[in-house]
């Protein structure tokens, strides 16, 4: 059983690390082994947990944009990440060499936008989470 000498910290990093595969096999195994069903858990705490998961995805004012790749016009990127976030042209280019990185935190649905149809008109790829 070294199981029980897992730390919380460590068995959460463990299901983080499993595939969709393995989590679904794993919650399957739980279910069976401790008598559970997911339905009844989330019913017995639909309450609190349901109500403050909708107002979590209403609230999303703020999105980031990530530049996932420079594309076939670098340079013509790096002079767009330069207007963008004022960064030096040093600075830039290495964000630009290092994609994925993440370009702009905490931006409006609108500026996230218009960031990545900047970019992306430049043949850059972008990903707005």
């Amino acid at each position: 059983m070294a199981n029980t000498t897992l730390s919380k910290d460590e068995i959460l990093d463990a299901i983080g690390a499993m595939s969709v595969i393995e989590l679904s096999e794993l919650i399957e195994a739980f279910k069976t082994k401790f008598n559970v069903t997911i339905a009844a858990v989330a019913a017995g705490g639909g309450g609190g947990g349901g109500a403050a998961a909708a107002p979590a995805a209403e609230e999303q004012t703020e999105f980031t944009v990530i530049l996932k790749d420079a594309g076939a016009k670098k340079i013509q990127v790096i002079k767009v990440v330069r207007e963008l976030t004022g960064l030096g042209l040093k600075e830039a280019k290495d964000l630009v060499d290092g994609a994925p990185k993440t370009l702009k935190e905490n931006v409006s649905k609108d500026e996230a936008a218009q960031i990545k149809a900047k970019l992306e008109a430049e043949g850059a790829g972008v990903e707005i989470k």
